[in-house]
């Protein structure tokens, strides 16, 4: 595609970053740094329950940095989990600093409620169109430390978050570049404890939005935009390669033994590496159409419950959501980049035999890890059926921000012949 005034310019943006094991101990000397006095802890009851927020809460007190702990964030937040945080900040506030210990879950629900006690409204006021009204914030936001416990996410990076909106039974987010945390402070040793099952399908997110950053639209493929239309997600650009490209030779290294040894230091530690420089990368380009296609996937699950996951609910975790359609989806974009696809599958399995036709090289790549790592063989092993791709297709459709990253823009047609080919992969 040509345009009359092409880009020109690409942003990128990123968090402080603090990385290593022990990190987590300085976080109050980090946040006295900031100006904090009174900050809130954001985190899920399973991390609750470890102890670790309150030893934070703790080392802040330290700096002389007061600290009040909220501990009911949703694994997988929803608008009305992250309402009830909302309010529990406004009722215990008012704070200087939010600091979120957890996973993205956590992390996300700290953004919501950085941005509602900062800003006027309700989140259906900034939730992405067309499910809400796509308000920018007007305020600043506080400073945001956040410290992740799960390898996955990237949301220590990014400028997004995601919940369900449980009325619509859909997955959707909010984008702007003030959610981006002040500072990413990442330790391994807080991860070494997580269960293979969550290892596994938080690794994918990783591994998805490596690959969905590094194949999306390049920066040059959009119209010149006005200062004031500026996004966070800005299509594949040097920057955001370089860290793509980074985090898939991580992968292809250290994801499977990190899953099957979880006390493997080494490969715990390149894959908290690859989930930040995937987030510093996708943060930046942008993700299609896997996650869009996820979103509805992980809103619409009726009686899937995965290993490793605490709870009974029905659950299908994002990264999991993310994978299912994941191999088909880059079959299908594989004519806008042939040459991308190919170094991409190349870097997450160096030497892998290359037989067959090249666009099928990815997808297999793809399904052949999924499947040693313990990840559903398709849609149908999370209980869905052709019967269900149409409302999987409309779901995905509300996704028009990533869709808009595609380096192929899917028609209805096109999703579905991707949610058809995903009810089974192998």
């Amino acid at each position: 595609m040509t345009h009359a005034t092409p880009e020109t310019v690409f942003t990128y943006g990123s968090p402080q970053l603090k990385f290593g094991t022990g990190a987590s101990a300085e976080i109050g000397y980090d946040l006295a740094g900031l100006g904090a006095r009174r900050a809130l802890v954001v985190t899920d009851p399973g991390i609750s329950a470890t102890g670790l927020p309150q030893r934070v809460a703790e080392q802040m007190r330290t700096y002389d940095v007061a600290a009040v702990v909220f501990d009911g964030a949703h694994v997988e937040p929803t608008d009305e989990s992250m309402r009830a945080a909302v309010e529990f900040a406004r009722e215990n506030g008012p704070f200087d600093a939010v600091v979120a210990v957890g996973g993205g879950s956590s992390i996300d629900t700290a953004k919501a409620v950085n941005l509602l006690t900062t800003n006027d409204g309700d989140l259906m006021d900034y939730l992405n169109a067309p499910v809400g009204r796509g308000l920018a914030p007007a305020n600043p936001l506080l400073p945001l430390v956040a410290v992740p416990t799960t390898t996955g996410t990237g949301a220590e990076s990014t400028t997004v978050c995601v919940l369900d909106v449980l009325s619509l039974k859909v997955k959707t987010g909010i984008s702007h570049a003030r959610l981006r945390p002040t500072l990413a402070v990442v330790d391994p040793d807080l991860m070494m404890t997580q269960p293979a099952g969550v290892t596994a399908a938080s690794g994918m997110d990783i591994l998805c939005h490596a690959l969905e950053s590094y194949t999306a639209r390049p920066y040059t493929s959009y119209d010149r935009k006005q200062p004031a239309q500026r996004v966070p997600y800005c299509g594949a650009n040097p920057i955001s390669d370089m860290w793509s490209e980074k985090a898939l030779s991580l992968l292809a290294g250290s994801f499977r033994q990190a899953v099957a040894h979880g006390d493997d230091t080494l490969a715990r530690g390149d894959v908290a590496f690859a989930a930040t420089f995937a987030g510093l990368g996708f943060g930046n380009a942008g993700v299609h159409i896997p996650h869009a296609c996820a979103y509805p996937i992980a809103g619409r699950v009726r009686d899937f419950h995965p290993v490793d996951y605490p709870g009974e609910e029905a659950l299908v975790p994002h990264g999991m959501a993310v994978s299912l359609t994941a191999p088909e989806a880059f079959r299908y974009t594989f004519d806008a980049a042939p040459e991308r696809h190919l170094h991409a599958a190349r870097l997450l399995a160096p030497g892998v035999e290359e037989t067959g036709a090249e666009r099928d090289l990815l997808p297999r790549v793809l399904a052949e890890l999924m499947r040693d790592i313990g990840i559903p063989a398709g849609l149908g092993e999370v209980g869905y059926t052709s019967a269900d791709i149409p409302d999987l297709v409309d779901g995905a459709l509300k996704q028009q921000r990533l869709l808009a990253t595609a380096p192929k823009e899917p028609s209805a047609e096109d999703l579905t012949g991707i949610f058809e080919r995903s009810i089974t992969l192998w």
